[in-house]
């Protein structure tokens, strides 16, 4: 298959019109993709594939009308580069593009997350209960809040369903170091435990080093969804939340209490304390 640019150029028309704006709507199409999976690199990569392979074919064109000679070889090459980034580009966002195509087809708009508001202030509750208690132990965590159904089942699937009422204890159990789920995530829809021992795709920005697998993941995922990531660190107990790829690290119990009440879409507490401290008395009772 070969280009005749320079032919081209020399018949502008009407319907070049039609296709200069189409190439300037993928170009900015790609440009949003790559912006808001910041790798910028990546779209600099295809730009610069297809700019040589435009670049060769019309000198091969010049050459082969001036001097006769053929570079047949070099514009299958640069050809078959170009489909070659277009091939590798969909399978390295291909969970990306699913991602896409379900909420076009609204695939997950059947997820029923309809839970009361001092539902899910009891919710919120249970988590800063479990928060605290793992960070004071050291043991490691990822919770994901997902309160508009954005996690779609191939992420639920790496882990086990549990559907589940969502507890302090549970959430303890279940990030315990001899438990099976511990590794993975839990994803929390409402007042109920949706998914336990999820595995995330990871960030590909540089982060700080003391920042380990969880922080990634968590920073990961809420890159490519609307979720609320807390993060407990096993090494040093340090609570950190995640939203739009942005991390705020030593959350104290009342900055986390306000960042999932955002999550939950609820009124902040009158009174946080007294609330906070029947929390823990009734965790302690059960």
């Amino acid at each position: 298959m070969t280009y005749n640019f320079v032919e081209f150029f020399k018949n502008l028309n009407a319907f070049a019109a039609i296709d200069a704006v189409l190439l300037v709507a993928v170009l900015a199409i790609l440009f949003v993709f790559f912006i808001y999976k910041r790798n910028v690199k990546m779209l600099l990569i295809l730009l610069v594939g297809v700019i040589l392979d435009i670049g060769i074919n019309v000198l091969a064109e010049v050459v082969s009308k001036d001097k006769g000679a053929s570079l047949e070889i070099a514009r299958y090459i640069t050809h078959f580069m170009v489909i070659f980034e277009i091939v590798v580009g969909c399978v390295v966002y291909q969970s990306d593009f699913k991602n896409i195509f379900q909420k076009i087809s609204g695939a997950r708009k059947n997820i029923d997350m309809h839970s009361s508001e001092d539902e899910l202030r009891d919710a919120t509750l249970e988590i800063l209960t479990a928060c605290q208690d793992m960070a004071k132990r050291d043991v490691g965590a990822i919770i994901i809040i997902d309160s508009v159904g954005d996690i779609n089942d191939s992420i639920l699937d790496t882990g086990t369903r549990l559907d589940a009422v969502l507890s302090a204890q549970l959430l303890e159990s279940i990030f315990n170091t001899k438990a099976p789920l511990h590794d993975g995530a839990v994803v929390v829809r409402g007042n109920r435990i949706v998914a336990a021992g999820c595995f995330l795709t990871l960030t590909q920005r540089n982060v700080n080093k003391e920042m380990g697998t969880r922080h990634r993941a968590a920073i990961g995922v809420t890159e490519d969804t609307d979720v609320l990531s807390i993060v407990v660190s096993e090494e040093t107990g340090i609570i950190s939340v995640v939203k739009h790829g942005e991390i705020k690290r030593y959350m104290t119990m009342d900055k986390l209490n306000d960042e999932i009440e955002n999550a939950y879409g609820i009124a902040p507490s009158v009174n946080r304390e007294g609330q906070a401290s029947k929390g823990h008395r009734n965790h302690k009772l059960l």
